[in-house]
């Protein structure tokens, strides 16, 4: 298996290019931005989405999309990842087919969409669903925070980018970033998988909105915390309180908001020692996103 830590690489460049404008002021500017390219995506020999991506870690974002939807099972064994770099296209390949391409090949062909049949699955998937215990202390949130602000990334490059890490402690684990920020999940759920990596003392930190998807998400990947300096929707909050996930948004300088499992908190961070770092973060933000 693969451990090396997978992290953003600016430098790559198939993942951005230079375009020349002008600014405010009419005079020439040459900023990069980033890129956007197709990946399909089979199980077997059933097509399941075509994902728009930047392009790293196609393996990765393919077997963690059809294990953050249902599509695969932690049973289920995977014997090859084929990805086609010219065709834009990864297979992920199982010793036997599953019942998701029977469902999605019949609802396909009555509906011509399988969307609802999907999203139904991952909220079954939830019932019964125990995440584990796991404390935390607010001291790693903020030490977290510092290092994912401070990794060079695509987002400091050109933004319109998300990011997302996991945690353990005060360590970043892995760091993947994506035009969606469920691409980045779902790379992080594929790297977890690729590598035996454990869920029950980890944390998820992300740069986007903590929506329903990424609620249902982490909580499927078996990660009892999910932060982001972004805010909540109330259908993200219901089910973090259904499901017992400890979700905190808003993770602004010292200031963070807590709207579900509060109970794994230890209160240990003296916030007189935290930098605020958050007007300077902000006024980043707003000239890149």
């Amino acid at each position: 298996m693969n451990q090396k830590k997978p992290v953003p690489n600016p430098d790559d460049p198939r993942l951005s290019r230079e375009v020349e404008g002008v600014d405010e002021l009419g005079h020439p500017k040459s900023i990069k931005v980033i890129e956007e390219r197709p990946l399909t995506i089979y199980l077997n020999s059933q097509e399941i989405v075509t994902a728009m991506t930047i392009g790293d870690y196609p393996e990765y974002l393919a077997l963690g999309f059809l294990l953050n939807q249902g599509m695969l099972k932690a049973t289920d064994q995977v014997t090859a990842i084929d990805y086609d770099e010219e065709l834009e296209v990864a297979v992920v390949r199982t010793t036997s087919p599953t019942n998701v391409e029977e469902k999605l090949e019949k609802k396909t062909r009555t509906s011509g969409c399988a969307v609802g049949t999907v999203f139904g699955d991952m909220m079954a998937g939830l019932e019964g669903l125990e995440l584990e215990d796991t404390p935390v202390n607010t001291s790693s949130f903020y030490a977290l925070s510092y290092k994912v602000n401070h990794t060079p990334s695509l987002y400091m490059e050109t933004g319109a980018i998300h990011g997302t890490a996991l945690c353990q402690g005060e360590e970043v684990l892995a760091y993947m970033e994506d035009v969606g920020r469920h691409n980045a999940v779902d790379k992080i759920a594929g790297w977890m998988h690729m590598n035996g990596v454990s869920a029950a003392d980890k944390v998820l930190y992300t740069t986007g909105r903590l929506t329903s998807e990424m609620v249902i998400k982490t909580a499927l990947m078996g990660i009892p915390t999910l932060i982001s300096r972004s805010g909540f929707t109330a259908w993200g909050v219901d089910i973090a309180r259904q499901v017992g996930l400890t979700l905190i948004g808003r993770m602004r300088g010292k200031k963070f908001t807590c709207l579900s499992g509060q109970h794994r908190l230890i209160y240990d961070q003296d916030l007189n020692l935290v930098v605020d770092e958050s007007d300077k973060m902000q006024r980043k933000g707003a000239r890149l996103g």
